[in-house]
């Protein structure tokens, strides 16, 4: 592994047996500082936590509302038919996480205590067709009740039914000697381990935990009501559109037959060899990609791991070019 700082990240150290021994996917290391040396010149704008809904500024609703969303952010597109979640809301139609956004948003105008446990341990497939009405059924809606049940269930007995309680248990930082975050998010709550087994290691990947940790710190930072201190430690958040952008400018390199795979919309299954060198690779290579970047800009903010995900992400996530398709919960 490289040797910056942020190499000793729990994520990226157990990435290790993937990236010495793929072999489905291929790491192009000249490709990444060909990337880094036209990007390090792009405008990375300092996220500021803004969001499409006003959602008001109380930090303990902003935690609860965060992480409880975080649970459900996955699988906005039917894997039948290929139709995008959408739903209309104040004029407008939204798809994806955006319309489960639209409609959350509707829900708590409405009086729906969605963001507690109580509520969260007893929510009924039916409740949640309720809630989420769009276009199409949201996809997955069964996995999502025994999600959003279990995830209650545990906030009821541990945290009087609510996140933010959780959050201001733990330390504010990722690793805290069992203490940070992310380190108790995904040991007391089994939906946020995401993490795969690859030749007889154990690779953490943790999407949806870090996701919705970054998310509480660009909310509520700004407004100095929580920060997480060690936000450098944070990983790209591995999911479909990434290794799109990787596979295009280059860095990625398939063998044949998972490129067949991939481009003929054939399933890649969860847990595959597949489908972890895919997401390993992916926060490897951006791990990768904002050493290089930050290396090409002294005397300027040091970008997080984060920041150069999404600049790949928003490029990238409505391109033609086909990603790999996982039925899975984790993203």
């Amino acid at each position: 592994m490289p040797g910056s700082h942020i190499w000793s990240s729990g994520v990226l150290q157990s990435l290790d047996p993937v990236i010495k021994q793929a072999s489905l996917v291929k790491i192009n290391e000249a490709k990444i500082s060909e990337v880094a040396d036209w990007m390090a010149y792009e405008e990375f704008s300092k996220p500021d936590g803004s969001s499409l809904f006003d959602f008001g500024n109380d930090a303990d609703f902003l935690m609860d509302l965060t992480l409880t969303v975080n649970t459900s952010n996955f699988a906005f597109t039917n894997f039948d038919t290929g139709v995008k979640y959408e739903t209309d809301y104040k004029g407008r139609r939204f798809s994806d996480s955006e319309a489960m956004m639209a409609n959350l948003h509707k829900a708590v105008a409405e009086g729906v205590p969605f963001f507690t446990g109580d509520y969260l341990a007893s929510v009924t497939k039916k409740d949640l067709q309720g809630v989420f009405s769009g276009t199409i059924e949201m996809p997955m809606l069964d996995e999502r009740v025994t999600i959003f049940n279990e995830v209650g269930r545990v906030l009821v007995e541990n945290y009087d039914g609510h996140f933010h309680n959780f959050v201001r248990d733990c330390s504010p930082k990722l690793y805290a000697d069992g203490n940070g975050i992310l380190e108790r998010l995904t040991a007391e709550f089994p939906r946020f381990k995401d993490v795969s087994p690859y030749k007889g290691s154990e690779i953490q990947i943790y999407k949806l935990a870090q996701l919705g940790i970054w998310g509480m710190h660009l909310a509520l930072m700004p407004r100095k009501a929580w920060a997480l201190e060690d936000a450098d430690m944070l990983t790209a958040f591995a999911d479909y559109i990434v290794p799109v952008g990787m596979r295009v400018t280059g860095i990625f390199e398939y063998a044949p037959e998972l490129e067949r795979q991939i481009n003929s919309l054939v399933e890649v299954p969860r847990d595959s060899m597949a489908e972890i060198e895919i997401r390993a690779s992916s926060i490897y290579a951006i791990a990768r990609l904002t050493d290089e970047i930050n290396d090409r800009r002294k005397g300027m903010d040091t970008l997080l791991m984060p920041q150069v995900d999404f600049r790949f992400w928003k490029s990238y996530h409505a391109t033609h070019w086909p990603h790999h398709l996982t039925r899975t919960v984790m993203y």
